[in-house]
């Protein structure tokens, strides 16, 4: 996927979410002035991948405990230059969880978010444009913590309060339904 083909996938998820104009217009705004946008190294911010992973009768979702961030979030991270963001989202899935049966649901972008990343010793702060998208994993299969976490844990979609209160996850929940 180049910025174009990420931009027209944009456009699709603009019509289905109309409601999230301001956040879908920065975005944009973000991926046109930045050619090198999937590269971590850009100061101002960077594309992530990210993946809402759901068991299969979509009543859990996978969360990890994220070590650098301290909070419970969806799993994702650094597109490293890649421009194909949905395979992006699906290497951090597999490297995160240990989940070898995830699949994704659809190629189309489930959510997008925008979220700055605090400073952190030699790393100064710096936005996030996440592309999310929707996948199945098995809730029996057993997980793997990877360094990058804390701990990882399927929440029930209806107790997801008793985890998070972070706006970017509960408009995935509220999706989900």
């Amino acid at each position: 996927m180049s910025r174009a083909a990420l931009l027209k996938s944009v456009e699709r998820y603009a019509s289905r979410y109309p409601e999230e104009q301001a956040t879908i217009v920065e975005f944009q705004r973000f991926v046109r002035a930045n050619e090198n946008c999937f590269d971590r190294n850009l100061r101002e911010g960077h594309v992530t991948g990210s993946s809402w992973i759901l068991d299969r009768p979509h009543k859990h979702c996978l969360l990890t405990h994220h070590r650098k961030l301290n909070r419970w979030l969806q799993l994702g991270g650094h597109a490293d230059g890649d421009s194909q963001v949905a395979r992006v989202a699906t290497r951090e899935a597999e490297e995160e969880s240990g989940l070898g049966s995830i699949a994704l649901v659809s190629g189309e972008i489930f959510d997008i978010d925008i979220h700055l990343i605090p400073e952190r010793k030699h790393e100064p702060a710096h936005y996030h444009f996440d592309v999310r998208y929707l996948f199945e994993g098995d809730y029996g299969e057993p997980l793997v913590v990877s360094e990058e976490s804390h701990e990882l844990a399927w929440v029930p979609l209806s107790g997801i309060a008793d985890y998070t209160e972070e706006e970017s996850i509960l408009r995935m929940v509220r999706k989900t339904g």
